[in-house]
């Protein structure tokens, strides 16, 4: 069973920093793109920022050179280091993985959600 577990959430002042991470575990024999979505009250779920396999970046406008998107070596792990906080970054942040798996002996590729974690930006 494939699981992507975040953390570092939380309630920040605005021009302040948050670095989020999201880790994945399973039965997983490949990843090929990780990213993090958010979605404020009201809103629409909206990509903030994705890598994929090949090393390749995407950011929203919104959050370009604000906002930096990692993985780590085993490339398990992805991060979301956020800078120059505002409020209207408040929403829930949801890690994303494209990736293949082993189900009951067969790869399958699907597409995992996290359970989504709290940024509040607000003094």
């Amino acid at each position: 069973q494939v699981q992507l577990v975040e953390s570092g959430g939380g309630l920040v002042q605005p021009g302040g920093s948050l670095r989020l991470s999201c880790a994945a575990s399973g039965s997983i024999f490949s990843i090929y793109a990780m990213g993090w979505y958010r979605q404020a009250p009201g809103r629409q779920r909206e990509l903030v920022a994705g890598a994929t396999n090949g090393g390749r970046t995407k950011y929203a406008d919104s959050v370009k050179g604000r906002f930096t998107i990692s993985r780590d070596n085993g490339k398990t792990t992805v991060y979301l280091q956020m800078n120059s906080l505002k409020p209207e970054d408040t929403a829930v942040y949801y890690c994303n993985a494209d990736l293949g798996s082993l189900v009951s002996g067969m790869s399958v590729r699907n597409n995992y959600w996290g359970q989504g974690t709290q940024v509040t930006v607000s003094s």
